[in-house]
């Protein structure tokens, strides 16, 4: 099917599941631009597989429409849909080779011998697994059997991939690495991916744009940036990347800036994300890597307020090590990013610090605006 230029490979318009008063996909609207990596990323029970069952063709909706490559989806069973599915444990067939797992649904559609060997050779070269056509599945490492499950779809020359999880058996190298294989073999084929993960980093290294799911709907959609630097409700904020959250409520406002009392008497100060009055409940959210800390309030940037704290303990993590404060005023903790070199290496817990951050990188929220 030949698409309009600039038509979206899915578009999806109120789309909604319920069970019982459950609503588990909540009027739902949103589009995947062709040949994009588009990701939802949620909690579990947030709805995201529900969603993803639905545009396969798996679960019929309640309400709403599907459209895939330009065509409504209503009727159209899912062995008839132009798209394909990777799953969290791949479904690959133990007792078939790398090639006949390739070459199943060539072989379901009815393929001539030849052009299925052809098809499946090529694919297998793509996805760099040329010489593993004789193999059993148990031969394969567990990258090599990812490979094997996205080239058993793509072979199909779907419009869609749709990818439930299917990192989410992996170790966490494994995982970094198929991270990397995965964005490249979309890039490389141009197929629209639309994948889901409960994993924030997954979606924010492999997208083109991410929907943050909660409850059933979108709190966001954009460009992982977006979401990471902007995030537009306390959900999102505390979901997407580490972040400090402090409770307390609005004790006066200044343009975007909110001063929050927080719990001892603590305040600081946060950028306003939200319409907030004096004396409401609020929640700020300060990333770790936009504080500085200092053994005295001198080594800290002009202008931003200072908060005294002790040194709790000190997480190393290689490139991502932080330490973790408790501060004199309220006694709450505050994680922050921790340089490798410098004066600060030898930070030992107990020590007395300082520490700053700029107003308009953290962000602060009415208490409710998480739920509904």
């Amino acid at each position: 099917m030949t698409l309009a230029v600039g038509e979206p490979d899915l578009a999806v318009r109120g789309l909604a599941k319920r069970y019982g008063a459950f609503a588990a996909v909540d009027d739902l609207s949103f589009t995947v631009d062709r040949g994009s990596f588009f990701s939802i990323l949620g909690p579990s029970g947030c709805g995201k597989t529900t969603l993803l069952r639905m545009v396969a063709g798996f679960i019929a909706p309640d309400g709403g429409s599907i459209a895939i490559g330009g065509k409504d989806m209503a009727g159209v069973g899912p062995n008839r849909r132009p798209v394909n599915m990777v799953f969290q444990h791949l479904a690959l067939f133990p007792m078939m080779s790398v090639a006949e797992n390739v070459a199943y649904g060539l072989d379901q559609r009815g393929v001539e011998r030849g052009e299925r060997a052809r098809r499946v050779g090529a694919m297998l070269e793509r996805v760099g697994l040329a010489g593993a056509q004789a193999k059993r599945i148990d031969q394969l490492s567990g990258g090599q059997k990812q490979r094997v499950a996205i080239a058993r779809s793509l072979v199909l020359e779907p419009t869609l991939l749709l990818l439930d999880e299917p990192l989410g058996a992996l170790d966490l190298k494994l995982r970094e690495h198929m991270k990397i294989e995965l964005k490249q073999l979309q890039a490389a084929f141009g197929t629209t991916f639309v994948y889901i993960t409960h994993d924030q980093s997954e979606a924010l290294v492999l997208s083109d744009r991410v929907a943050v799911m909660n409850r059933g709907r979108f709190e966001q959609l954009g460009a992982p940036q977006a979401l990471y630097y902007e995030p537009q409700s306390a959900f999102v904020a505390g979901f997407v990347g580490a972040n400090n959250r402090i409770a307390g409520r609005a004790l006066r406002i200044e343009g975007d800036v909110v001063e929050v009392e927080a719990a001892g008497g603590l305040r600081l100060h946060a950028r306003r994300s939200s319409a907030l009055a004096p004396g409401a409940a609020c929640e700020a959210f300060v990333r770790p890597e936009v504080a500085s800390v200092a053994r005295s309030a001198a080594e800290l940037p002009a202008g931003q307020p200072q908060h005294a704290a002790r040194v709790q303990s000190l997480l190393f993590d290689g490139a991502n090590s932080a330490v973790l404060l408790r501060l004199d005023q309220g006694g709450a903790e505050f994680r922050i990013a921790l340089p490798q070199t410098g004066a600060l290496a030898d930070l030992r817990p107990g020590e007395a610090v300082v520490f700053a951050f700029d107003p308009l990188r953290a962000w602060c929220f009415g208490a409710a605006a998480e739920g509904r």
